[in-house]
């Protein structure tokens, strides 16, 4: 693994040099205190020193909408969307959300491959960035570290002068090469704080309580704040679910398939012709949401599905953590299988 010494002042060339390389996306100001990933157009609006995008690049691979296909009745046809795969370089990604996108690709290339997604995963290239971690970032409970390089080709660790390069992968280095903007001295990497925000168990423990959590009281006392305006789903980098609808247009003659985010939280997303909903309450849904995270798809590959970003919660409008949700629930646990007291934090407090 090779290594290189980026100064502060030759970042602008950098970005320059990647736009040369590919489209390059990477992380820019939104607003007064958020950020997203746009297309860099400008190399001195990209910003690598922030705490988490409002969306991860998901939104890339997995588009908030688009369109599957264009059918006619009047010709009795249709045509599917054109996807042509393109080089993509993502720039200033944080591990977890990369993580993230590891488990979509897990999700999408199981059973009956989903071609649109992989078409736009292809040749995507991915340049790590380190991160300080907030009050919401918890994935180091979930087995990401702080410097879990798994995805990437490039990685950057903040130093006091710039960052530390680390070129991953051949194509990472194939990336690196030809910049000239490196500096020989190589500056040590800056100390990082721990994660203030952490998981009373460690990921592989809590399959255990979520065998035992179905009926727990935590499912009720998070429904009395839970508003089920679906911003958890939203922000995820892990939720892939949707929903498929035909629009005509004004003739009724021509139309389009179109494919959108859907969200577990919202009422009607298990709703039924002839008004059944099984999942009708906000109890139940919030349970089936933590559970896609910690056991259904954990049973089966070992990896919990949520990745710590701390979206959910940072933006969620009741102010709910799933933090809470999961340590109350190892509370609950303790003292019904474990014969130990209830401590009185987060949603405990609220029932004790």
């Amino acid at each position: 693994m090779e290594k290189y010494q980026l100064n502060t002042n030759k970042i602008e060339s950098f970005i320059t040099h990647l736009k040369n390389k590919g489209k390059v996306f990477a992380p820019h100001k939104s607003g007064k205190n958020s950020f997203k990933f746009n297309e860099v157009e400008n190399p001195d609006s990209v910003v690598l020193d922030y705490n988490r995008t409002l969306n991860s690049i998901k939104k890339y691979f997995l588009p908030p909408r688009e369109v599957l296909l264009s059918f006619s009745k009047k010709e009795y046809s249709f045509e599917k969307s054109t996807i042509e795969v393109e080089k993509k370089i993502f720039l200033g990604v944080h591990n977890y959300d990369v993580k993230g996108v590891l488990r979509l690709d897990y999700n999408f290339s199981q059973g009956n491959p989903e071609d649109n997604y992989l078409k736009r995963r292809a040749d995507s290239i991915f340049i790590g960035v380190s991160y300080e971690p907030d009050e919401y970032h918890f994935s180091q409970s979930v087995g990401i570290p702080l410097h879990d390089t798994e995805g990437f080709d490039i990685y950057l660790e903040k130093n006091d002068s710039g960052y530390t390069i680390s070129a991953i992968t051949e194509n990472g280095q194939s990336i690196v090469d030809g910049f000239d903007g490196f500096s020989e001295e190589q500056a040590a990497p800056s100390n990082h704080v721990q994660f203030k925000n952490r998981l009373k168990y460690n990921y592989n423990r809590l399959p255990e309580v979520f065998e035992h959590s179905w009926n727990a009281s935590v499912w009720e006392e998070v429904s009395k704040r839970c508003v089920g305006c679906g911003t958890c789903n939203l922000v995820c980098p892990t939720c892939y679910c949707f929903d498929v609808e035909d629009n005509m247009d004004l003739s009724l003659l021509q139309g389009t398939r179109e494919r959108n985010w859907d969200g577990c939280m919202l009422n009607s997303f298990a709703a039924v012709a002839g008004g059944e909903n099984f999942r009708e309450t906000l109890a139940e849904r919030q349970r089936h949401r933590v559970y896609r995270k910690f056991k259904y798809i954990t049973d089966i590959t070992g990896e919990p599905w949520c990745i710590g970003c701390g979206r959910c919660t940072a933006y969620c409008t009741a102010g709910i953590s799933i933090v809470e949700i999961v340590n109350d629930l190892c509370d609950e646990y303790e003292a019904k299988y474990l014969n130990r007291p209830v401590e009185q934090s987060g949603l405990n407090a609220a029932r004790l």
